[in-house]
């Protein structure tokens, strides 16, 4: 059974499409009341569309995770209306370039660590508090599987999920007398457009689909879950 999310206000980035698409449905379905950002706006509004369709509702936020600046704006602006943020997904991120390190140009490298982790920085700042005010925030850090292990010519998607993970680890520790709970996630191989970009010869649909994995995200989301500062794999949860 989905835990239930009645009256949660859930915020999700990277909502647009893939994982953070799915788990926005599966939110809904479970009774959440989410904000979505992402950079497309016209994905976004598909995703309203079908989330109004299940009775749900959801409020779209255009946002570049570079945009540092409009983290906090956005902070505010949910601090004015909710004045708390009952669970926080931080799933946005980019691929970059799958080379060698030495073979790199600097924009990429500049970019991925920007989105995937210093961007990520940002909103764990300006969510803090809101997350904190709540009778019993989650956070869901999204991380993947490169992060462990040698993993050659993944370079900065490697090393920005394995800063991801031990930034959540941190914070989980400076945040353990609270009553927020900061949990890891890795999806696995998931089809999505970011997979199919960087294993070009595989057939997706061997793969599980975003929709599949999505219940694992419910679990972490859900106010009776206490586990705090941990990575969990999706399908091993889904399994269990």
């Amino acid at each position: 059974m989905a835990p239930d999310l009645s009256g949660k206000v859930i915020l999700i980035t990277g909502a647009s499409r893939g994982i953070g698409k799915a788990v926005a449905l599966a939110a809904t379905h479970a009774g959440a009341e989410l904000i979505i950002t992402g950079r497309t706006i016209g994905a976004l509004e598909d995703l309203d569309d079908e989330i109004k369709a299940a009775n749900g509702k959801a409020t779209i936020v255009e946002l570049d995770m570079s945009d540092y600046a409009a983290i906090p704006r956005l902070a505010q602006a949910i601090h004015e209306r909710w004045g708390r943020l009952d669970g926080l997904v931080v799933n946005a991120a980019t691929l970059g370039a799958l080379t060698p390190l030495s073979h790199l140009d600097e924009a990429v490298w500049d970019n991925t660590i920007s989105i995937n982790l210093t961007a990520q920085w940002h909103l764990i700042r300006a969510m803090e508090p809101l997350l904190i005010s709540a009778s019993a925030g989650r956070a869901v850090l999204v991380s993947s599987g490169v992060a462990e292990g040698v993993k050659p010519f993944w370079g900065p998607y490697a090393v920005s999920k394995a800063g991801l993970e031990a930034m959540g680890r941190v914070w989980a520790g400076e945040t353990e007398q609270t009553n927020l709970r900061i949990n890891i996630i890795n999806p696995g191989g998931t089809a999505t457009e970011m997979r199919a970009s960087a294993f070009p010869g595989e057939n997706q649909k061997s793969l599980p689909q975003p929709a599949d994995i999505a219940p694992a995200f419910l679990t972490l989301l859900d106010p009776k879950f206490f586990e705090h500062g941990k990575r969990f794999d999706a399908r091993i949860m889904l399994s269990l």
